[in-house]
């Protein structure tokens, strides 16, 4: 590499003309390849040269003793702040002991490339050895275009990482949210294992996303597996992996999930859906830090931290021997509950607007206006789908290519609509089914329930419905709040 055709720029920062013609002498062999582009006499200087000129000095020569106070370690000190990829060349007569382990290390702390004395050599031509500061300063230049791709990479990974952290952020203000969030960063500065519970659709791996992209791991690898999905048979192939022969069939070997996560965060989503074979090899991983493949009679050592999830009771499912009660608490160190959507209603106006404006824009079209009695339509409802279910009313709604979202278009959307004959014989359809006869108490809070709701979708407030039931207020609240429905009065 020291032969392509690039130009190492240098800032010379020396206060003797006598030693600025020895640099210059003894760079002069390789004048086409190397260019001093200022010289400059203290430090002061240097810095400014530094501020205005940013990515246009490869590697910085500069005498440890110059006027102007700003010198030695703490004028490297600086230059390094200004841009860390650039290399420094410390030239010095302080001593001609190269030797002098203890002043080196100080510059090396201090964040210096190379040093060298004035001397020897023929000190009224060169700088040092020629041949041997001629080395360094192509090697510094190296290190230097190193250290610039290095930063690019970084960079890039850390705008990746801000683009996924913006897709994947998290709506809510209510006060249950605000706690949810510092929980997730408080989590996301720890490795210990982590279990989120939730209901289905209320955002279990948007917080596993959050927690793994706000915390040391985020540049290695997020892995996601659904427990429920993969079959009982793959289990272990899918997490574990195997060596090629390992079975009729196996004729290439296969990285295990928890290998591709080495160093990162594997997410377990629906843990309570694998099989006991399975959670008795996921808790040795935990254990022991290591992993069997099918095939191979050596263990593999993996670094992965654990997020699991369920939307079940995971302590029933313990009491009934369907999930080891060991690993349970080896994943529960860090529990963390996603609220349902109907216990944080005053976010629901936030992810509807939220969902509008970005289905708007992959939709092509003009965000729609929601006027204040629509939002009470989405309010006054319960979303057993929690935002997952949310987000398909939206994506419903924005099908219907409306300037404006009216009460009737949110209903319909929801799918409680108005009625035809039909729909509420079909609706009713369910409890006069010969094969499951309800008792008449039951039967008659089911009918009072979904009669109930449909009212009250169809109200502009918890008044007017209970208008409309011919109920009176108190009475109203007390039969939602029997009936287990939420109002908003």
């Amino acid at each position: 590499m020291i032969f392509e055709e690039k130009n190492i720029n240098i800032l010379l920062i020396e206060d003797e003309e006598f030693d600025v013609r020895r640099v210059k002498n003894t760079i002069s062999p390789f004048s086409s390849r190397i260019r001093i582009v200022e010289t400059v006499s203290n430090g002061k200087a240097a810095v400014e040269f530094l501020l205005s000129n940013k990515g246009d000095v490869d590697v910085v020569i500069m005498d440890y003793q110059i006027a102007g106070g700003l010198m030695g370690e703490s004028l490297i000190q600086r230059i390094k702040e200004i841009d860390s990829t650039v290399q420094i060349i410390v030239i010095t007569k302080m001593t001609v002991n190269i030797s002098d382990y203890n002043f080196a290390n100080k510059l090396i702390k201090a964040g210096a490339f190379w040093y060298c004395t004035k001397y020897p050599g023929d000190i009224e031509d060169y700088i040092y050895q020629p041949t041997d500061f001629l080395m360094s300063l192509f090697n510094a230049y190296e290190k230097s275009l190193l250290e610039r791709e290095r930063y690019r990479s970084q960079l890039k990974l850390r705008r990746n990482v801000e683009d996924i952290l913006f897709q994947k952020q998290i709506i809510g203000e209510s006060p249950i949210m605000k706690e949810l969030k510092e929980e997730i960063n408080r989590f996301a500065k720890s490795n210990v294992n982590t279990l989120i519970r939730g209901a289905s659709g209320t955002g279990k791996e948007l917080v596993a996303y959050n927690i793994h992209y706000r915390s040391d791991r985020k540049y290695e690898n997020f892995v996601i597996i659904n427990c429920g999905s993969l079959p009982s048979q793959l289990v272990e192939s899918e997490l574990f992996g195997y060596e090629k022969g390992a079975f009729t069939g196996a004729d290439k070997k296969k990285p295990g999930l928890f290998e591709i996560a080495h160093h990162g965060t594997i997410f377990l989503d629906e843990v309570t859906e694998l099989p006991l074979s399975a959670q008795v090899k996921l808790l040795r991983v935990i254990q022991d830090g290591e992993i069997e493949k099918i095939g191979r009679t050596e263990k593999i050592k993996v670094d992965v931290r654990i997020i699991a999830a369920t939307n079940r009771n995971i302590e029933e499912e313990v009491k009934e021997k369907r999930f080891r009660e060991d690993l349970y608490y080896r994943l529960n160190v860090l529990p963390i509950f996603v609220p349902d959507l109907k216990k944080r209603a005053s976010d629901i106006p936030l992810l509807v607007d939220y969902f509008l404006s970005n289905i708007s824009v992959d939709m092509g079209r003009e965000k729609p206006e929601i006027p204040e009695e629509t939002l009470k339509v989405f309010l006054n409802y319960d979303w057993p789908g929690n935002v997952r279910e949310l987000k398909n009313v939206v994506q419903r709604i924005l099908f219907h290519a409306e300037s404006v979202v009216t009460p009737a278009l949110a209903r319909r959307a929801i799918g409680v609509g108005e009625l035809s004959q039909g729909q509420v014989d079909s609706n009713l359809a369910d409890l006069f089914n010969p094969g499951s006869i309800l008792p008449l108490k039951d039967f008659e809070k089911l009918i009072r329930e979904r009669y109930f709701r449909f009212v009250r979708m169809n109200s502009n407030s918890d008044t007017e419905a209970a208008r409309k039931l011919g109920l009176a207020p108190p009475n109203y609240h007390r039969m939602a709040k029997e009936l287990g429905l939420k109002t908003t009065e």
